[in-house]
C-alpha cells in the first residue's frame, strides 16, 4: 500500500448484487477529502490523541472526526491520504514575526539587541526595503514556515499589501500588520502616513479569505502618545487587534522610566490601551503587579523564547502569566535574530525554558505548548472561531507529522512526541483551508529553488552593504 492510499478495507463487491451496491452508494455521502491518520490530536477539548481517526473535510471546512473504521460506511471522496505513522494536528499559528526579514538572516549575529538594530538592521532597512524586498523575503518564510507546518502567521513589517498579496498566492493564512511608526520609512512618510495607509489596506482587505490585519506600533519606544491614542480608537472602530513589542528588554523599561517617568505597560494603561485587543509581544521584563493588571485587563502575550534567548533579552515568565489566566501563544520573532521561522522548535524550548525558569518541571507540559502554538496563537488574533482546533466547523488548517521514524519511536504520548523529539522535517503534509499546500514535503504551489536563488542573488548585495558599513 503506499503512503496516499486509503487504508485496506473489505470491499466485499463480488458478493453485493448491483442493486445493493447502488442503495449502499446512495446512502454515502460524497465529501471532498478524507485524512486518515494514525493519531488525531483536536487541541479542543483537549489534546488527547485519538487513535485511528479520519478528518472529513468539505468545502475548506472540518465536516467531520470519526474511526476510520467508520469512515468507507459513510463517505466518499475525491481525495483520501493515508497518514499511517502520523499524527494530524490544526496548523501551527506563529503568533509573532517579521517575515520578509529573512533576507536579513544571519547577516549580524551575535550582537545586543540596541547595537544590533542601529548599527546593522536599521541602516540596511533604510537602503533596501521597498516592495520587491518584502515580496521576496515574504514568499521565502512562507515556504519555510508552511513546510514547517504553519499555516498561519501574524506579521509586522513594512509594506504590508505586499505581504498580503504572498499569503494569499501561496494560500497560507496571515494577519498582516498595519505597521505604526514616528519616523519616515520606504512605506510612509509619518505616523498620520501609516495610519492612512493601514485603514485603507484594512478596508481592501476585508473580504479576503486568508488575510486579516492587525495595527502594529512597532514599540512604545518608536511610537509617541498621539499616534497611538489614534490608533486605539481605529482599533475599536474596526474590531481589530493591536500588535506590539512590549517590555522586551532592561534597557527599554529603564529607557522609557527615564524618559517618560513610568514602565512601558503603566503608559499604556494611561492611554487606554491594556485590553483584550492588545498582543504584547516578547514581555521579558513584568513585576507581579503588571502580570496582574495584564491578566485582569485580558491582554495576550506572545512568547519568542529563541529570540529572546539569542539576544539575551530575558525570559518571559510563562508559568506565572498562565497560573494568572493570561494567554500566551508563540511566535518565532524574525528569522534575523532567531535564525528560523521553526514553531517545533519554540515549542519544545518554550517547555524547557519555562520548567527552568520556575524550578517546576510542570510549569509547562507538552500539551500546554501546542495549546500555545494553535488554539492560544488563534485566541490572541482573534480567530479561535476559525482555526486553532480538529473541530467540525472549522477551517480545515491540518498539518500531518510523520512520527514513523528513528527519532521519534517508540511513541508512548503523541502530544510529548510532537513537542519534546519530533523536528519540523518530519512534517509531511499541510493543507490550509482544505487546501493541500505541502504534499509528501514538497510544495505544491510554488518553486521553491527559484525563490532560494532570487535570496541568494540580493543577499550578495546586503552583504556588500553590511561589510562596506563596518569598514566606514
Amino acid at each position: 500500500m503506499g503512503r496516499n492510499d486509503p487504508p485496506d478495507l473489505p470491499r466485499p463487491r463480488s458478493l453485493v448484487p448491483p442493486s445493493a451496491l447502488t442503495y449502499l452508494s446512495a446512502m454515502t455521502e460524497r465529501v471532498d477529502t478524507l485524512i486518515h491518520a494514525r493519531w488525531v490530536i483536536p487541541v479542543e477539548p483537549d489534546c488527547h490523541p485519538l487513535s485511528h481517526h479520519t478528518v472529513v473535510v468539505h468545502r475548506g471546512r472540518i465536516q467531520a472526526l470519526v474511526p476510520t473504521s467508520e469512515c468507507k460506511a459513510r463517505y466518499e471522496a475525491e481525495h483520501e491520504t493515508a497518514l499511517p505513522g502520523h499524527a494530524l494536528i490544526p496548523g501551527l499559528i506563529n503568533a509573532h514575526t517579521h517575515a520578509a526579514m529573512t533576507l536579513f538572516r544571519g547577516m549580524a549575529d551575535d550582537l545586543p539587541l540596541m547595537e544590533w538594530l542601529n548599527n546593522h538592521i536599521w541602516p540596511a532597512e533604510q537602503r533596501w526595503v521597498n516592495e520587491e524586498f518584502v515580496r521576496l523575503g515574504t514568499r521565502l518564510a512562507v515556504i519555510e514556515m508552511l513546510r514547517s507546518g504553519t499555516t498561519c502567521f501574524n506579521d509586522m513589517y513594512f509594506f504590508p499589501n505586499v505581504a498580503a498579496d504572498a499569503a494569499e498566492t501561496l494560500n497560507i493564512r496571515a494577519c498582516v500588520g498595519l505597521i505604526v511608526l514616528d519616523f519616515p520609512s520606504a512605506w510612509a512618510r509619518d505616523a498620520e502616513d501609516y495610519l492612512r495607509k493601514g485603514t485603507q489596506l484594512h478596508d481592501e482587505l476585508k473580504e479576503s479569505e486568508l488575510v486579516t490585519t492587525a495595527f502594529a506600533p512597532h514599540a512604545p519606544y518608536t511610537v509617541s502618545d498621539g499616534p497611538l491614542r489614534k490608533l486605539r480608537v481605529l482599533a475599536d472602530e474596526t474590531d481589530i487587534p493591536v500588535h506590539m513589542h512590549v517590555h522586551e528588554t532592561t534597557h527599554e523599561v529603564d529607557e522609557a522610566v527615564k524618559h517618560n517617568g513610568v514602565r512601558p505597560l503603566e503608559r499604556l494603561s494611561r492611554l487606554d490601551m491594556l485590553n483584550n485587543r492588545l498582543l504584547a509581544v516578547h514581555m521579558t521584563q513584568l513585576l507581579p503587579p503588571e502580570i496582574e493588571a495584564i491578566a485582569a485587563a485580558g491582554v495576550h502575550v506572545i512568547h519568542c523564547p529563541e529570540s529572546n534567548l539569542k539576544l539575551a533579552s530575558g525570559m518571559c515568565p510563562v508559568a506565572s502569566l498562565s497560573a494568572a489566566g493570561v494567554n500566551v501563544a508563540l511566535g518565532t520573532d524574525g528569522a534575523a535574530s532567531n535564525n528560523d521561522l521553526d514553531m517545533f522548535g519554540e515549542m519544545r524550548t518554550a517547555a524547557l525554558l519555562a520548567k527552568g525558569v520556575s524550578g517546576d518541571v510542570t510549569a509547562l507540559p507538552a500539551h500546554a505548548a501546542l495549546e500555545m502554538a494553535t488554539i492560544n496563537g488563534a485566541r490572541a488574533l482573534g480567530l479561535d472561531r476559525t482555526i486553532g482546533s480538529i473541530v467540525p466547523g472549522k477551517a480545515a488548517d491540518l498539518t500531518a507529522v510523520d512520527l514513523a521514524s528513528p527519532a521519534t519511536t517508540p511513541v508512548y504520548d503523541a502530544v510529548a512526541q510532537l513537542v519534546y523529539a519530533a523536528g519540523r522535517d518530519q512534517v509531511s503534509h499541510v493543507w490550509v483551508n482544505g487546501r493541500a499546500v505541502v504534499e509528501n514535503r514538497r510544495m505544491s504551489r510554488v518553486d521553491e529553488n527559484e525563490c532560494m536563488r532570487e535570496a541568494v542573488r540580493f543577499s550578495d548585495k546586503l552583504a556588500q552593504f553590511d561589510r562596506e558599513r563596518a569598514a566606514s
